[in-house]
């Protein structure tokens, strides 16, 4: 089995507030797969204490865990359990009704010797490629749906679209936006490897149209998680001065980049 983990800052002054982690235990042919890309907060603050990576690593942490160890549960109750252990850890400090409480897009994917299973929140994309190389993405695309006009500012988000129907939805304090999540399962036959992209790292295909998903995929097996990102900043310095395609994004984000070959 073939697995690769790349996560880089945006910013080396700044922490990054990804989170990535495989899993595969020596008893058996399961694994899974965890990344989340934690949502930047306003300056004018969260109403928690904690920063971003705080969250993700709590996150991060309880999803892995359960995913490992609570076959019997489905991937929403998994999430919906590691949002409610996270929540329960800053509730007496920290106001969780806060439209920017810490948040996180979610990509999660269990595998056994007979199915693999995913969820997909918000916007990271997991990509599955089938035993003849075709390529199926997995995309939560409610954020992308919405009218540019909506996303102008971050008031607008918070008080209009932001973990709201008829908007979108992330990781927060709420166990039941687990409800909400994008699902399905294969038979293993079916799956011969699969990837988890952050936006940071799937800038190549959906923001510098360098390719498509089967090529973004082709370039991770042929030349590695490593080359994609290094990629996406070699392409984010060219367009720095222009903004031609960054437009009103930072000109670097985190980029994490999970790989496994089953």
């Amino acid at each position: 089995m073939r697995t690769e983990v790349v996560s880089e800052p945006g910013r080396p002054d700044r922490p990054n507030e990804d989170f990535a982690s495989l899993a595969v235990p020596a008893h058996g042919q399961g694994g899974c797969l965890v990344v989340l890309d934690g949502v930047t907060p306003p300056r004018t603050g969260t109403g928690c204490l904690h920063p971003v990576p705080w969250f993700t690593a709590r996150l991060g942490g309880a999803l892995t865990e359960l995913t490992v160890s609570c076959r019997d549960l489905t991937l929403p109750e998994i999430l919906a359990r590691a949002i409610a252990r996270t929540a329960e850890a800053h509730a007496t400090t920290c106001d969780l009704s806060h439209p920017r409480t810490p948040q996180a897009t979610v990509v999660l994917a269990r595998w056994s010797a007979e199915t693999v299973e995913h969820l997909v929140l918000s916007d990271s994309v997991l990509l599955l490629e089938s035993p003849d190389g075709a390529v199926t993405p997995v995309l939560d695309d409610r954020l992308a749906r919405l009218p540019r006009a909506s996303l102008a500012t971050d008031a607008l988000i918070d008080s209009a679209i932001r973990n709201k129907e008829g908007g979108f939805f992330t990781a927060a304090a709420d166990p039941a936006v687990a409800d909400r999540a994008v699902t399905g399962a294969r038979p293993r036959h079916e799956v011969r490897a699969l990837a988890a992209l952050t936006d940071g790292a799937s800038r190549w295909a959906e923001m510098f149209r360098e390719g498509d998903w089967a090529e973004c995929f082709g370039l991770l097996r042929k030349e590695g998680a490593r080359a994609l990102v290094d990629r996406v900043r070699a392409l984010e310095a060219a367009d720095h001065e222009e903004r031609t395609r960054l437009r009103r994004n930072k000109t670097h984000d985190d980029a994490t980049v999970v790989f496994a070959e089953l």
